[in-house]
């Protein structure tokens, strides 16, 4: 159980979380509608130094240049060669070359763009200006759940991945079922991929059996009312449901999610149920009668069919299953 200072702790970042929500909402306008994620582009930095395909020297390291950028300025080591000149930003880990000083600088200022664009966009998810260059594991836990809201999702990701390495400390639990909760961020999408993702080892953030069911009723109210599947999200909770925590909460959550209003939700809990028989056989004839009382009652056609499909991969003890349908309407 959580001490009374660690469960103040937790309630001052489901605070700060909400006030950053409303502030975005705010900056959008007012609108709470979800804007659809670009997918993610792997980030991949430095690139190869540019220096060792020409065999620059370090003797050949003698001149000092800079070039500014995002109100900064950038100090440069300039070796000037055969080849041409050189320039090594050791802020940056990043190299470039030219004829001239003043081309391979300029050369050196467009080709950090990518690194220099991410620092801004880290910064932007912080709600402060400029760049951050530190590293995302020195961030307080408060800054690492702001950036699963990035418009980058590779940053997300890469905030994801440090929020994993800190699962035993609980601190994050109430921060992360309240981006399951959120309507209202326009970048909610891609932040609650990320929780779900991260949810796929809920016993590892969870203390409690309370905060297990607190958890999937999360997951249970974003697939029930659903109203789009950006970034798969709404996909990704019936697999986490259905393929990795099946046995207590999974299965009669998703059997519950086939009467959900909303048909991407309906959709999501037909995929999800054939994981549940994966790792529970024991539920394939209660799983099977209820998928067909589905097919038979949802006013869906593809759902109807899709429903009818999956009962009969069950059934059968398929290896694969049937692929979702995607709605003619679907963005």
């Amino acid at each position: 159980m959580a001490s009374v200072d660690e469960t103040k702790a937790h309630e001052q970042m489901v605070r700060e979380l909400r006030a950053m929500i409303g502030r975005a909402v705010e900056t959008n306008g007012g609108s709470t509608i979800a804007l659809k994620p670009a997918h993610r582009l792997p980030f991949h930095w430095p690139p190869h130094p540019v220096s060792y395909s020409y065999h620059v020297l370090a003797s050949d390291w003698k001149g000092k240049a800079n070039f500014e950028a995002y109100g900064d300025t950038f100090e440069v080591d300039v070796a000037k060669t055969p080849h041409g000149v050189f320039g090594r930003c050791d802020e940056l880990w990043h190299e470039d070359r030219g004829e001239t000083v003043g081309q391979m600088l300029q050369h050196l200022r467009d080709s950090s763009e990518p690194i220099l664009q991410r620092q801004v966009q880290i910064n932007r998810a912080l709600e402060k200006p400029g760049r951050y260059n530190g590293h995302l594991r020195d961030l307080p836990p408060i800054d690492l759940i702001k950036l699963l809201y990035s418009e980058n999702r590779d940053i997300a990701n890469e905030a994801r991945t440090e929020i994993e390495k800190h699962a035993s400390s609980r601190v994050f639990f109430s921060a992360l079922v309240e981006i399951v909760n959120d309507q209202r961020h326009p970048n909610r999408r891609s932040a609650q991929w990320c929780v779900l993702d991260i949810f796929e080892d809920l016993p590892s953030f969870a203390a409690t059996p309370d905060d297990e069911e607190e958890a999937v009723d999360a997951m249970r109210n974003l697939i029930w009312d659903a109203e789009d599947d950006y970034a798969r999200t709404i996909y990704k909770a019936g697999v986490v449901l259905g393929g990795h925590i099946p046995y207590v909460y999974g299965g009669p959550t998703l059997l519950d999610c086939l009467k959900a209003p909303s048909r991407i939700g309906r959709r999501s809990a037909i995929h999800g149920l054939f994981h549940v028989v994966e790792w529970i056989p024991d539920m394939r004839d209660r799983v099977v009668a209820a998928l067909l009382d589905c097919a038979a009652a949802d006013p869906e056609p593809q759902l109807k069919d899709f429903a009818t499909l999956m009962a009969d991969d069950i059934a059968t003890g398929a290896a694969d299953h049937v692929q979702e349908p995607i709605f003619s309407d679907e963005p």
